[in-house]
């Protein structure tokens, strides 16, 4: 019935710690309680151009985003990143089915051709930009253009101030000297935003998607949210540091495997362990264990994929758990699980874990 689910795997980078659920799941203690409801769930998506002239790896076509754009308008509810995301913060209901549209890094062809696209129909939506790049290269927009498309109800949020792979050490850094340079370079980007925009969102998008424990909890302490590129919908229980986005560009721009993401759910993952995000260079990672409330899942239904292939699941008093037994190679990965909604049988929860593993010399993959 859900023969939809694609899980590609793109390669990624990493060096990395493991993290207990109650550090990754920031906000869950308080939230133990609820029963997980589509009610605060939502789905994010993510592009970078728009345009039939740039990579297509990371671009749609004017055409398939007007595509994009009129099936969103006909069968969902387009909201703010901050209405959405208020809504999980304060338990506040948002409409059935809503998703939220962003873009990474400031590209011109987002304005040119996206931009009318998105006012037609009224959606409002959030661009993660790097501000040394804006008005620099010229592929980029120009602060006149931000200020023109912040006018007409673009939200701009932080994408580091040079689009670098946070995960990358320099030659002989420590640890503390590495956080201190990436939070210097966080803080420059906000500052930038705030003297252009007039605001601060303390959002950050991940370039390349790219994070480890210490990042996440660096992040925390500044007051930050924060946004990766692994697949999933966003709900009550998701990690306000690392909130998955759904990529819709590429060979994930096809609707007829979209409109399966524009309608799943955020599966109520209430504990991981290990969760651990940064895996080295050929090392395996083991027995994973997922806690999750199972009001609206039934555990012989749940799928997990990874590098293309179904994970054999084994149901336990609170979840499921899953084996991951090859080694890890330089590049970026994730495991997909998902589940059919008992109560929805048109719509199904979907949970990611991304991995990211450095190449030899500790630096990460484009």
């Amino acid at each position: 019935m859900f023969n939809v689910i694609l899980i590609m795997l793109i390669t990624f980078s990493l060096w990395g710690t493991s993290v207990n659920a109650v550090e990754v799941q920031n906000h869950t203690k308080a939230k133990a309680a609820l029963t997980p409801s589509s009610d605060f769930s939502f789905v994010i998506l993510q592009y970078h151009h728009v345009s039939s002239d740039t990579p297509r790896v990371t671009s749609v076509s004017p055409e398939e985003f007007e595509a994009h754009m009129a099936y969103l308008a006909k069968n969902h509810h387009v909201v703010s990143l901050e209405s959405a995301l208020y809504s999980i913060k304060n338990r506040t209901a948002l409409a059935n089915k809503s998703v939220v549209i962003t873009f990474d890094d400031g590209y011109k062809n987002i304005l040119e051709n996206g931009h009318p696209i998105l006012r037609k129909y009224g959606f409002e939506y959030t661009i993660f930009i790097n501000p040394d790049q804006i008005g620099v290269i010229n592929t980029q927009l120009t602060w006149k253009d931000v200020e023109k498309m912040s006018n007409e109800g673009v939200t701009f949020a932080n994408h580091t101030l040079e689009h670098i792979h946070l995960l990358d050490r320099k030659s002989q850094e420590s640890k503390s000297k590495w956080l201190t340079r990436i939070k210097e370079n966080i803080t420059e980007a906000e500052n930038q935003l705030t003297h252009q925009l007039g605001y601060s969102k303390k959002w950050l998008a991940y370039p390349f998607g790219e994070f480890n424990v210490s990042l996440r909890n660096m992040l925390a302490d500044m007051g930050y949210t924060a946004f990766g590129q692994h697949s999933g919908a966003v709900g009550q229980y998701s990690d306000l540091l690392s909130l998955p986005r759904f990529p819709a560009a590429g060979r994930y721009s096809s609707l007829d495997t979209l409109r399966t993401k524009m309608n799943s759910l955020a599966m109520p993952v209430t504990k991981v362990s290990p969760l651990k995000y940064l895996i080295g260079l050929e090392q395996t990672l083991g027995s994973v264990h997922v806690d999750i409330l199972l009001d609206d899942i039934n555990l012989g239904t749940v799928a997990c994929y990874f590098k293309g292939s179904s994970l054999p699941i084994l149901k336990t008093n609170t979840g499921f758990s899953f084996d991951i037994e090859g080694a890890f190679y330089a590049g970026r990965a994730r495991v997909n699980c998902t589940a059919p909604s008992i109560k929805q049988s048109d719509r199904f929860y979907w949970y990611s874990i991304p991995f990211f593993t450095p190449k030899e010399d500790g630096t990460f993959l484009d």
